[in-house]
């Protein structure tokens, strides 16, 4: 093989110009290639009697690609969703039970769980199947935690060998889903973590309870929130499985059904694609269920505030019980009463009756009759005077029922006695009047 001229001789012989144009065409160097052999020194190209040395094969690259579906050849059903207990949780969706301080989250959160874990319809909310269930509580420590499940399985008469291989809980303390590292969001211990045990426990549900503990990310922030919720949505999808966090209310006033009252910035609400409310009984509501107002804050109702893959229902009740569960000692012969809950169905006939019903019915009552005459419920109530029959003409009721509902009203102060001028009899008579600022919800003038 000839030798290639080098830089000086084509200067010297050929010129500037082509010494530019030599070191324009020029290919890069590359050095050879070595071949090792199973004995000796390596071998390079030159030396190798097989020829080029043959490259290691490329790892597979994931496919970038959209993945599109003709939607008039997929002629199979889908499979049906995953539900677990009524519309509570489902595989493959986020879910969250939203609530103020004291409205007994935790309590319920409890329950269903252990309704999962032992097939049994404790909270009046279908179970679909028995599941394996993984708790994690942020706020709880241990032997809290376990004063929790220990009154539910009190007050609904569970044997605790029924949770067995079906009810695993955990109390991390500071390790987290995700935080701030070097001024950046980043994946916490906890993801991993949290991984390995869904891996290895294979639980149907995961409930981590707060969702504000599970991160140390800014949580006004609709991107960082954004992150966590993308998180554990993840672990949802790749698992097949229903996943839960609880949420914190806002301050103020809790509307139940109101998705907004969830703390933090907005993209919290829109993760989830299961969200209640949880809040206690109102005045207005005591009113109607003739419940004493010292005594409504133990009755709390569950409502559908962001339920987009399913037709939203009306009111769930619970009530809140305390129970004893038998931890005594010398120091504290009492021991422990800790809150669980119990289903509660309001007075059956209350049940379906809106406060625009009800209010049209008092206003009826407070105006009168034509004559001049008010509505009594005394005398038995035959005549055309009973009160009871003005119920009756808004409600699908039985006259005990209408009676039922004017004694409820007479007793709470919503009706009163008053005496006044009958102007067909001309005498004093007793009628009912309505003291307008114990109305049912809005006013009437």
């Amino acid at each position: 093989m000839p030798k290639s001229p080098d830089a000086n001789e084509i200067h010297r012989t050929q010129g500037a110009d082509a010494l530019r144009q030599a070191f324009d065409e020029a290919v890069p160097f590359k050095p050879k290639a070595k071949r090792q052999r199973t004995n000796g020194p390596a071998l390079d190209d030159d030396d190798n009697p097989f020829g080029e040395i043959p490259t290691a094969p490329k790892a597979p690259q994931p496919n970038d690609s959209l993945e599109v579906f003709d939607a008039g050849e997929d002629i199979d059903l889908p499979p049906p969703r995953g539900w677990l207990l009524g519309n509570q949780f489902c595989r493959g969706f986020l879910s969250s039970l939203v609530a103020p301080g004291a409205a007994g989250k935790t309590a319920l959160r409890v329950l269903q769980l252990v309704a999962l874990a032992t097939a049994r319809n404790l909270t009046s909310q279908h179970v679909f199947m028995r599941c394996r269930v993984l708790l994690l509580s942020f706020e709880d420590g241990r032997d809290e935690l376990r004063r929790r499940v220990l009154a539910a399985l009190l007050h609904h008469k569970v044997n605790r060998n029924e949770l067995k291989d079906w009810f695993y809980y955990a109390t991390p303390k500071g390790i987290k889903l995700a935080e701030l590292k070097d001024g950046s969001r980043q994946r916490g211990q906890l993801e991993q973590w949290l991984r390995d045990k869904i891996e290895q426990l294979k639980p149907d549900i995961v409930c981590l309870d707060p969702f504000v503990k599970t991160h140390a990310l800014g949580e006004n922030n609709n991107s960082e929130m954004d992150f966590v919720c993308e998180l554990l949505a993840t672990f949802a999808d790749d698992y097949n499985i229903a996943v839960d966090s609880p949420h914190h209310a806002r301050k103020g006033a809790a509307m139940p059904g109101d998705a907004d009252i969830g703390r933090g910035s907005s993209s919290i609400r829109d993760a989830g694609r299961l969200v209640y409310t949880l809040t206690s009984m109102n005045e207005d509501e005591a009113k109607q269920f003739n419940i004493e107002q010292t005594n409504r804050h133990f009755y709390v109702r569950l409502d559908s505030a962001k339920v987009n893959i399913v037709r939203s229902r009306s009111a769930t009740w619970f009530k809140l019980v305390g129970v004893n569960i038998g931890n005594t000692t010398e120091l504290y012969p009492n021991g422990d009463e800790v809150q669980t809950v119990e289903p509660w169905n309001p007075p059956k006939v209350w049940e379906g009756l809106s406060s625009t019903i009800l209010n049209a019915v008092l206003t009826n009552i407070d105006a009168g009759m034509p004559n001049g005459q008010r509505y009594t419920d005394k005398g038995g109530g035959k005549g055309e005077r009973a009160a009871w029959r003005v119920v009756q003409r808004y409600c699908d009721r039985s006259e005990s029922q209408c009676r039922e509902i004017i004694k409820t009203w007479i007793g709470n102060g919503v009706l009163y006695h008053q005496e006044y001028d009958d102007p067909i009899e001309r005498k004093k008579r007793s009628g009912l009047r309505l003291d307008k600022e114990a109305m049912i919800g809005e006013t009437y003038s």
